[in-house]
C-alpha cells in the first residue's frame, strides 16, 4: 500500500486555522469580564477588610462618601472610642491621612473626592458673657 503524504501547504493552513482559534478564544476567555474571577467587591467591604487590616479587627467605619471612580473616601477608627482617621481607598490600596505620606493623601483627596468633608476640631466651645 501506497502511504499518503501531507503536503506542507496543508499542514500549514490547518496549523494557522488552529492557532487562529486559540487566539481568539484566550481574547474571549479574558475580556468577558463575567466570570467569578472579575466580580468588584462592594466599596463599604471593601473599605471595612481594608481597615480591619490595618488598624485590627475592631475597626469601625465611621463615613463613607464615594470619589471618582472606583474610589472612596472617609473617616474610620480603631474601636468605637477611638479616633476617626481619615482615609481614601482604591481597590487595591488603603491611604490613612496618620500615614507619613500626609502630602501623597492631600493631593488624593483633593483630586479624587473634591467634596470630602474636614473632621471636626473637637475644641470646647467657651461662651463669653
Amino acid at each position: 500500500m501506497a502511504r499518503k503524504a501531507i503536503r506542507t501547504e496543508r499542514l500549514i493552513a490547518v496549523l494557522g486555522i488552529v492557532v487562529l482559534v486559540l487566539g481568539a478564544l484566550a481574547v474571549w476567555l479574558t475580556t468577558r469580564g463575567s466570570g467569578p474571577d472579575f466580580v468588584q467587591e462592594p466599596p463599604a467591604k471593601r473599605v471595612l477588610r481594608q481597615a480591619r487590616e490595618q488598624l485590627g479587627p475592631g475597626a469601625e467605619v465611621q463615613l463613607i462618601e464615594p470619589g471618582r471612580g472606583r474610589v472612596v473616601c472617609g473617616y474610620i477608627a480603631a474601636g468605637r472610642r477611638g479616633r476617626a482617621v481619615g482615609f481614601i481607598s482604591r481597590p487595591n490600596r488603603m491611604l490613612l491621612s496618620q500615614d507619613p505620606l500626609n502630602g501623597e493623601f492631600r493631593a488624593m483627596i483633593s483630586a479624587d473626592c473634591p467634596d470630602f468633608p474636614e473632621p471636626p476640631t473637637n475644641q470646647p466651645v467657651v461662651s463669653r458673657p
